[in-house]
């Protein structure tokens, strides 16, 4: 870790604490695990959580100790005397792990079961703090989820083969690679592979489901090798792709110059190089297809596992041929249901044509219906539900029925063809007539 890195971390650890230069908080937070472990208990949390957040944030995979103890902390030459035991405890619930704690796939089976019995032979707890890395092991399970979520965006199966060098560039390097394989292998989501044939090519065999994978077959090391040809045949056309474009521009300097005996030669460059990629890209068509192939039958394959074990399924819950037929049916028609309800859906006429006008219109005649239908509950609220409500409101009823055949007149006429006319000597204002229509 360089210099920049170096204050990067040390940025990071004053954000995250933000008493970090208070000194009085510091010499407490400093000081050496003493006593019982409820006493030190929160202080060995907050160096646990710091030095995982620290990891996490920077993608530190692997952690030096003395990095830990002497950069990471330094208050001024003054590093925390707990490290050690902060490291040692995080070791032993699982926090912390070796390289040398996971089993190299890459080894033969002798070495593995070697390792094995030693380790239960020595079980003493290491010096973790002696060891020049160790491994975050949250940070590790979530590379490996990455992985498999990277490789299932191309992949369409249940696993996948790759080489070791694709591998490496996923996990971002040969030791990430190393560790990330490791740590799957024991759980049982990758399998190491290796053939000698002309080269020694090596790959990796992933899990893409929660499931574990099976053994490795003969047909997995022939697809490595293919995908491995695959790989060379594509770095080989990125060659002849450059050698042709430096050729091309090369020819196009020399036809500027007028040297015509290099235009003619690289001319003839081009061609080969033209050549050389129909051939190529030939081949590796030729190989992808046999890849195709190969995975069609392996879909073909999970296919018929299944149906023959629905077929045993039926056979254990003694289920007839007709009630599966029948099932199917109910299915189909549910479906069809489904589908005439979605295009009934679709035929329904859209609303968008209509004009605010006429919404207007259409809500004030609505408004006037529902005033007059609530005038009449209004007024038997008004008078009540006991026995002399309900004749109230029969009353009420029958004056409302009376008023309805009633007009209003204003003067001497009310009704057509005749008239009655005041005496001169009535001086009494004129009064509204009630006359029954």
């Amino acid at each position: 870790m360089d210099s920049a890195e170096e204050r990067a971390v040390r940025d990071f650890i004053a954000k995250e604490v933000p008493d970090w230069d208070d000194d009085v908080v510091s010499v407490a937070r400093f000081k050496a695990f003493s006593g019982q472990r409820s006493d030190w208990h929160p202080r060995f949390l907050f160096w646990r959580d710091l030095i995982l957040k620290v990891a996490t944030h920077f993608g530190l995979l692997f952690i030096k100790t003395s990095q830990v103890k002497s950069v990471w902390f330094n208050r001024g030459g003054l590093t925390p005397l707990c490290l050690d035991h902060v490291l040692s405890l995080m070791y032993n619930e699982g926090d912390l792990t070796r390289i040398v704690d996971l089993a190299d796939p890459t080894s033969g089976r002798l070495s593995q079961l070697f390792r094995k019995v030693s380790n239960l032979v020595a079980r003493s707890t290491p010096d973790i703090v002696s060891e020049e890395f160790v491994i975050l092991t949250s940070l590790l399970q979530s590379k490996a989820a990455e992985i498999v979520k990277h490789l299932s965006e191309s992949h369409w199966n249940s696993s996948c083969i790759i080489t070791m060098k694709k591998f490496q560039d996923i996990c971002g390097g040969p030791d990430e690679a190393s560790a990330i394989l490791r740590y799957m292998s024991g759980h049982g989501t990758a399998q190491y592979l290796s053939i000698s044939r002309k080269e020694f090519i090596e790959g990796v065999k992933v899990s893409l489901s929660a499931s574990t994978l099976s053994s490795i077959s003969n047909l997995d090391y022939d697809v490595l090798h293919l995908i491995w040809t695959t790989e060379k045949l594509q770095q080989q056309l990125d060659v002849i792709d450059k050698r042709y474009e430096s050729s091309r521009k090369s020819a196009l300097a020399c036809l500027h110059s007028g040297n015509k005996k290099l235009v003619l030669r690289y001319a003839r460059e081009i061609k080969l190089a033209t050549q050389s990629r129909d051939k190529c890209s030939s081949l590796l068509n030729r190989v992808e297809e046999v890849l195709g192939v190969i995975a069609d039958a392996e879909s073909t394959k999970k296919v018929s596992e299944a149906m023959q074990i629905g077929a045993n399924a039926i056979k254990q819950n003694k289920i007839s041929v007709e009630e599966v037929d029948l099932c199917l049916r109910d299915l189909q028609e549910s479906i069809d249901s489904q589908k005439e309800v979605e295009k009934a859906l679709e035929q329904t006429p859209s609303y968008a044509d209509i004009e605010d006008e006429d919404l207007e219109d259409e809500f004030e005649k609505l408004e006037l219906a529902i005033g007059k239908e609530a005038s009449v509950p209004a007024v038997e609220k008004a008078f009540g539900t006991s026995e002399g409500g309900k004749e109230a409101v029969g009353d009420t009823e029958s004056i409302n029925e009376a008023f309805s055949n009633l007009r209003l007149s204003n003067g001497a006429s009310v009704k057509q063809g005749s008239t009655k006319e005041g005496s001169e000597g009535d001086r009494e204002p004129k009064k509204l007539q009630i006359e029954a229509v």
